[in-house]
């Protein structure tokens, strides 16, 4: 069995074609029963995004379980570093079918090698006893610059490698808080962004959710830094994530905006640890992430 594809096409900058592909990213080839095969990075070089290979591995579980079952919790764990130029190998174990809940675990493997572990569960909708913490008071995100107005204003100081990615990346930010990118200021490790797909998605609540859980490992390791004055491209600093978990709490639209509040209690041993909140614009939370990560200073 081959892992190889045909060359991508060069990725599209427009938001409709970003969209689309982004959702051809995200879906998984079925090579037999409970194996998938999802794509290489579009355009990618070096280490696969790790959100990627979360939200790949959450839609192979999904191909799994009946489509009244709604994903609504996931741990993983990185286990080696995945090539973004190779396909992905998903593996799924069918643990436990019952007659609420539906529990999977996930293998994703390249070159032969382990490089994911995750294990998730679903359930069917229920009401039931409710309560939330209180969306932070931040500017609405049409209040606030964009991503590429912040680039344009700082691109002469801004790395080739950051970029790259930017300029690839299918999802448009707005941060709350506006500050040079790479600002080597202590500050308080806390930061607040809008974000959105660069275009609409299908209407498919399963498909949202994946879609949430790429954008879920976006920044939680920058905040672990902040208070140190490190970024993830200080070629002093190795950074990688090695733990993420999430819970899904409400339906969600990945293509309308989305807050990610997020704040690391923690760092220590060389590593960081760092929580988040999402919530849409009505003020509802609909799910959660916690990562740690290595943040190793080699200077």
């Amino acid at each position: 069995m081959s892992d190889q594809r045909p060359p991508m096409e060069p990725v599209p900058t427009d938001s409709a074609g970003m969209a689309e592909l982004f959702v051809e990213l995200l879906e998984v080839e079925e090579i037999d029963r409970d194996i998938y095969r999802g794509m290489a990075t579009p355009g990618g070089q070096g280490r696969v995004f790790g959100g990627q290979v979360i939200g790949q591995a959450l839609r192979a579980a999904m191909r799994t379980v009946e489509p009244d079952r709604i994903a609504h919790s996931l741990h993983a764990y990185f286990i080696r570093a995945g090539d973004s130029e190779k396909p992905i190998l998903y593996l799924v174990s069918r643990d436990r079918d019952g007659r609420s809940f539906n529990t999977r675990r996930v293998v994703a493997q390249q070159d032969g090698e382990v490089i994911l572990n995750m294990s998730c569960s679903f359930q069917v909708e229920e009401g039931g006893l409710s309560h939330q913490s209180d969306m932070p008071d931040v500017p609405a995100p049409d209040a606030l610059p964009t991503e590429a107005e912040m680039i344009e204003a700082h691109r002469d100081s801004l790395p080739e490698g950051f970029l790259r990615v930017a300029e690839k990346r299918p999802l448009e930010i707005r941060m709350c808080d506006p500050r040079a990118p790479f600002d080597r200021s202590n500050t308080e490790p806390q930061s607040n962004f809008w974000f959105r797909t660069r275009g609409g998605l299908p209407d498919d609540e399963s498909l949202h959710r994946a879609a949430l859980a790429f954008a879920s490992d976006m920044g939680l390791l920058a905040v672990a830094m902040m208070p140190h004055g490190k970024s993830f491209m200080d070629p002093d600093m190795q950074v990688a994530s090695l733990d993420h978990a999430m819970w899904f709490h409400a339906p969600v639209k990945a293509d309308d905006w989305l807050l990610y509040a997020t704040d690391s209690p923690w760092a220590g041993g060389a590593r960081g640890f760092s929580r988040g909140q999402i919530f849409n614009q009505d003020g509802v939370m609909v799910a959660e992430a916690v990562q740690e990560g290595l943040i190793r200073d080699r200077s």
